[in-house]
């Protein structure tokens, strides 16, 4: 489908969505957004729902100003998914084997490792750049440099909640490894901190929702904002490569008779912050639950832990500022889901796959998101579908 356009109050509102079927509370948040000052655009991606600060599935354009509580907590979340040379005739029949060796190498939850992971003794892991990220944790917030050393434990490490650890085959048998992580917890009090200092600025106090709360251009506050955010989204990047590089060293381990080798890895953000140019304005891009999709960039598109997940490549549709969907969206809450699914249901909705079937991840369930066949069938001006993914492995936090 090609977008639907809403009237906004600065800005129209560019919706790959039917406006019928968004919940109430998120199209507020969209008409919100669509009030700020320094609004040049909003696009709403498929998979939109309600979401803290604002709304999940949008791509905010401004001009000179940036909103924390947009960007959320979990600064520089995204995705990371290889092809493998192992096929499917390759795996065992039994995989709790392999998802316990996953676990093993790979802390999840508040997990972390025991020390240090040295990227040095990684295979062919990229080094290059690693002394000067870490030399540059020295100029972030003052009342996040405690956490220093928690900062490097985390560090290749999963965490909770919706992120995940796959092993996926694709339709011609092809096995692919995936996971989905962002910037842990130093990720998350650098976001708190900076929402807490914008919400205090004399020039959000007039908004409709505190939570959009911006920094603007050439203010000492705007300027650490962007030190601390862009390294966060770093530090979230390299989280996600030393996640797989351990992930592979595990799958080399257990196959190591079919000497396994991996394509180049694909790896995107989908909350986070660019600066591009779009009709002659250098803007700020901010991609709260969307990834970018310019013209020939991978990305991927993760369902739920039953569905499958979809790596595509972008069309480049500036009317979107380049973006498509995250995922396919949650259709109820976490609260709601342990309402409605119990851990039967569970069982029945993720058969075939190797995951844990108990109450804690109840509301991760697949029946609490949108399908993902229709979320990528109402974006296919976005991107193309190069590959669709099942999982029989699934490792949550």
């Amino acid at each position: 489908m090609s977008y639907v356009e809403v009237p906004g109050a600065k800005v129209p509102i560019r919706m790959w969505a039917d406006p019928a079927m968004v919940e109430g509370g998120a199209m507020q948040q969209l008409q919100n957004v669509a009030t700020l000052p320094w609004i040049k655009g909003l696009a709403v991606m498929p998979d939109v729902h309600y979401g803290k600060g604002a709304t999940v599935g949008s791509v905010i354009a401004m001009q000179g100003a940036v909103c924390p509580a947009a960007v959320g907590v979990d600064i520089g979340c995204g995705m990371s998914a290889v092809k493998s040379s192992l096929t499917a005739n390759d795996l065992p029949g039994d995989l709790s084997r392999l998802r316990s060796k996953i676990e093993q190498a790979i802390p999840v939850g508040r997990g972390l490792h025991r020390t240090e992971v040295d990227p040095g003794r990684l295979y062919q892991f990229p080094t290059s750049g690693w002394d000067d990220f870490w030399s540059r944790f020295d100029g972030v917030a003052d009342a996040v440099k405690f956490r220093r050393e928690r900062a490097t434990l985390q560090m290749g490490t999963l965490g909770a909640g919706n992120h995940f650890i796959e092993v996926c085959i694709d339709t011609s048998g092809c096995v692919w490894l995936m996971l989905h992580s962002g910037s842990r917890n130093i990720g998350k009090e650098l976001a708190e901190f900076h929402i807490g200092e914008a919400q205090k600025l004399p020039y959000n106090q007039g908004l409709v929702d505190r939570d959009l709360a911006v920094f603007v251009a050439d203010t000492p506050q705007m300027a650490s904002y962007r030190h601390d955010l862009f390294w966060a989204q770093e530090y979230a990047k390299y989280n996600r490569a030393i996640m797989m590089a351990l992930f592979q060293e595990v799958v080399r381990r257990e196959f190591r008779k079919a000497r396994v080798t991996f394509d180049q890895v694909i790896s995107c953000h989908h909350n986070y912050v660019a600066e591009e140019r779009y009709e002659g304005m250098d803007l700020l891009v901010t991609r709260k639950g969307a990834i970018r999709a310019g013209s020939g960039e991978f990305g991927i598109i993760p369902g739920s832990m039953g569905t499958g997940s979809y790596i595509v490549k972008g069309l480049g549709n500036a009317a979107s500022f380049n973006s498509a969907s995250h995922g396919a969206g949650r259709k109820m809450s976490r609260s709601a889901a342990k309402r409605r699914f119990s851990t039967r249901d569970l069982e029945e909705q993720t058969r075939g796959v190797e995951c844990r079937k108990d109450s804690g991840v109840v509301d991760e369930i697949p029946g609490a998101y949108k399908p993902i066949e229709k979320v990528i069938e109402q974006q296919r001006d976005l991107v193309e579908v190069v590959a669709k993914l099942k999982q029989v492995i699934c490792v949550k936090g």
